[in-house]
């Protein structure tokens, strides 16, 4: 019998590095990120101001002919939180909001407390959906799919009620704190538009985010799901919605067991079944 112990770390020092104002010298910015990893580089967020992109300069109408969507290989995630770091960076989210992290797990075996533990890493992010569950629900449009896939929030149309929040599976949308409407992640549709990659997949380690066009079979993102056929999951795949996030490497237990509560421990049994929620 296998203990499941979910768990989530580093939050505190990554609010720490949000908290700070955004004018800092690079070295102390480069010091505070290095108390958390030496991964979280500032190549995007330079690369990102030599072009003119910003985040509020989205296409509405996304890029013709692609479909884009991201595979994660867990077996390549370290949980380094470099994703989240530099998606913070890039996105601005208020304090303590997060587009994208990484939930940890601390797995044991029950009948042999006395091994060490394992670690298993889920980053999670919005799914950019075949078919979303938020925006049949938004009552004056403001969520919607773009012809690339991508699923965005127009601020200026958003009300702020939080039916979509309520409606994604995946708990990945959350009411922005200081602009009180509807927040997630974009797969950094600004960046895709003028050629670079998403700040989390530039950043990332072990280079376990792939992001590409699933309309280009020769695409390296198809060659991924090709290969890796057989192994590949997405989460919760009863809710209907055909997630356009794969992930590789991902235990059954998973798909439908969702925590993103920073600091709450989960006890659960390798069938899924919780015995223990430490509110």
């Amino acid at each position: 019998m296998v203990i499941i112990l979910w768990f989530n770390y580093g939050l505190t020092i990554l609010n720490e590095i949000k908290g700070t104002t955004m004018d800092l010298s690079k070295r102390k910015l480069l010091l505070s990120l290095s108390r958390l990893t030496v991964g979280a580089a500032l190549i995007p967020v330079t690369e990102v101001y030599a072009t003119n992109t910003t985040p509020d300069r989205i296409s509405k109408k996304g890029i013709p002919g692609k479909r884009y969507g991201m595979v994660i290989d867990l077996r390549r995630c370290v949980g380094c939180q470099s994703c989240t770091v530099a998606c913070t960076i890039e996105n601005q989210p208020p304090l303590g909001q997060f587009r994208t992290t990484v939930n940890q797990y601390e797995v044991s075996d029950d009948d042999n407390l006395d091994s060490p533990a394992a670690f298993f890493m889920m980053p999670r992010l919005c799914n950019h959906c075949k078919t979303p569950a938020c925006i049949p629900v938004c009552p004056t449009g403001a969520t919607f799919q773009r012809e690339d896939g991508i699923v965005v929030i127009d601020s200026d149309w958003c009300v702020g009620c939080g039916y979509c929040v309520q409606a994604c599976p995946y708990e990945a949308r959350f009411i922005n704190k200081e602009t009180n409407v509807a927040d997630k992640c974009t797969f950094c549709a600004h960046r895709l538009e003028a050629g670079l990659l998403p700040a989390c997949v530039e950043t990332c380690v072990g280079e376990a985010r792939v992001i590409g066009d699933l309309n280009d079979s020769d695409s390296h993102i198809s060659q991924l799901l090709k290969i890796n056929k057989k192994d590949i999951k997405v989460l919760k795949p009863g809710a209907g919605t055909s997630p356009r996030v794969f992930y590789i490497g991902m235990s059954d237990v998973f798909q439908d067991q969702l925590n993103t509560q920073p600091g709450v421990k989960t006890l659960m049994l390798d069938d899924g079944e919780i015995i223990n929620n430490d509110n």
